[in-house]
C-alpha cells in the first residue's frame, strides 16, 4: 500500500443521514477531497477520505466543513451535523458507529426533517453601555450619584455592589427582551433555543428550527419583533444553517 494511500485510510466525519446505499456528491471537503457517504442499515455518514489524526481547526477547514455541511441542506431533508474534527479510522469504524446508534440517529433525523436553522442575534447600539443603563435606569443612576458622586471616595465594595446591580439589570432586561421577541417568532418556529450572550451589548442569542417552507414567515417575524424596539437595537438574522443547536446526539463509538 502507497504512503498516500495509507494516509487516507481516516474518514473525516461531516454529517448523518438517512437512505441506504453510496452516494457521492459534487461538493469538495477539507484539503479539496471528494464528499461521499458509508452506509449501515437506514442510516449514511457523510465523509471525506482523510489523515488519520487530527484537523487543526483553520479558517480553511471550518469553512470547507461548513460548505459541505451547506450543500448538503440542499441535498437532504435531514441531517444530523457533527461537530468539528471527528476523523474515523477507516470504513469499518463509520458502519460500526452507525450500527451502535441507529436508532438513536433515526429518531433525531425524524425531529428536523423538513427544518432549517436559523439564527438571530440583537444587540444594543449604543456607545457606552454602562451609560445606556444609567440614562434607562433611574434605580442606576440613583445608585451611581450614591456612590461616585461629587466629593465621594467610593471603596471597592461600593464598586462592586455597582456592578452587581448592573449585571442584574442587564440580565432582566435582556430576558424580558427576549422573551417579547420570542412570543413574535414562536408561532412560525418548531423551537426556540436561548443560547449564551457572547459579549455585554448582546441582547440575545437566538437559535431558531424553522421549516423550509416557513422561512419567509420567520423573515417577517423578525421585521416585526423589530418594530417594538428603538433605535439603540440591532437586529441581525442569518441562515438557513443545519439545525446544530437541535441535535442532541452523543454518538457511541
Amino acid at each position: 500500500m502507497s504512503t498516500l494511500s495509507a494516509a487516507r485510510r481516516g474518514k473525516y466525519l461531516y454529517a448523518i443521514v438517512a437512505g441506504p446505499g453510496k452516494r457521492s456528491y459534487s461538493l469538495a471537503g477539507i484539503g479539496g477531497m471528494p464528499v461521499y457517504t458509508i452506509s449501515n442499515g437506514r442510516l449514511a455518514a457523510v465523509v471525506s477520505d482523510a489523515a488519520n489524526g487530527k484537523i487543526r481547526p483553520e479558517r480553511r477547514h471550518l469553512a470547507a466543513q461548513q460548505a459541505v455541511l451547506k450543500g448538503l441542506l440542499a441535498a437532504t431533508d435531514a441531517m444530523l451535523p457533527m461537530a468539528f474534527g471527528i476523523i474515523a479510522n477507516g470504513p469499518q469504524a463509520i458502519q460500526k458507529i452507525l450500527a451502535r446508534n441507529q436508532e438513536a440517529c433515526l429518531k433525531q433525523l425524524r425531529q428536523v426533517a423538513g427544518m432549517v436553522e436559523m439564527g438571530l442575534r440583537v444587540s444594543w447600539d449604543v456607545p457606552n453601555i454602562f451609560e445606556y443603563f444609567i440614562n434607562t435606569h433611574p434605580e442606576l443612576r440613583a445608585a451611581r450619584d450614591r456612590f461616585l458622586g461629587p466629593h465621594r471616595n467610593p471603596s471597592q465594595e461600593d464598586k462592586i455592589e455597582l456592578g452587581r446591580m448592573f449585571d442584574r439589570l442587564l440580565n432582566e432586561d435582556r430576558d424580558a427582551h427576549t422573551g417579547k421577541v420570542e412570543e413574535i417568532l414562536f408561532p412560525c418556529c418548531r423551537e426556540i433555543k436561548r443560547n449564551n450572550c457572547r459579549h455585554e451589548r448582546e441582547v440575545m442569542n437566538l437559535a431558531c428550527l424553522v421549516r423550509r417552507d416557513a422561512r419567509d414567515r420567520f423573515e417577517k417575524g423578525v421585521f416585526t419583533a423589530a418594530k417594538l424596539f428603538d433605535n439603540s437595537f440591532t437586529f441581525d438574522y442569518h441562515g438557513p444553517w443545519a439545525p446544530h443547536n437541535f441535535v442532541q446526539l452523543e454518538l457511541e463509538f
